[in-house]
């Protein structure tokens, strides 16, 4: 039966299965599609909690979590991509913007502050740089 309103985004659901494709079809970490995730993860913010308000913030913080988990592990197999890292940063930069900027959505800076926490780890002793080369900062 049709009731009229369009399925809940579920931004974990994405990042899973383009992670499983990748590995199951390239048997690789494809990290433009990375990128390409990461580029998305302010709009599921928007559509995950506004099409779902009981389970839309966490469907995307576990997405937004797993797909930075898995820059943490090209990071320690040093493998990690300067581009990946910079739009890791962007899309931390941007879902902190839209978390302070939408009613109802301040709780969702916990999981960008969880998120910019993974990120930080990564970067050199002094925290602006990846590997020497800059990263991009707000």
């Amino acid at each position: 039966m049709q009731t009229g309103r369009s399925p809940a985004t579920d931004y974990a659901s994405v990042v899973v299965g383009v992670l499983g494709r990748m590995t199951r079809d390239k048997g690789a970490i494809d990290q433009r599609l990375l990128r390409h995730c990461l580029g998305l993860s302010s709009s599921y913010l928007l559509t995950d909690t506004s099409m779902n308000p009981e389970t839309g913030v966490n469907t995307w913080a576990t997405g937004f979590h797993r797909i930075v988990d898995v820059l943490v592990a090209l990071h320690h197999r040093g493998e990690l991509e300067l581009e990946t890292v910079n739009e890791a940063s962007k899309a931390c930069s941007e879902c902190w913007s839209v978390s302070g900027a939408w009613r109802g959505m301040e709780g969702c800076r916990e999981g960008v502050r969880g998120v910019a926490a993974k990120l930080k780890s990564l970067l050199d002793e002094n925290g602006k740089t990846y590997r020497g080369a800059r990263i991009y900062t707000p």
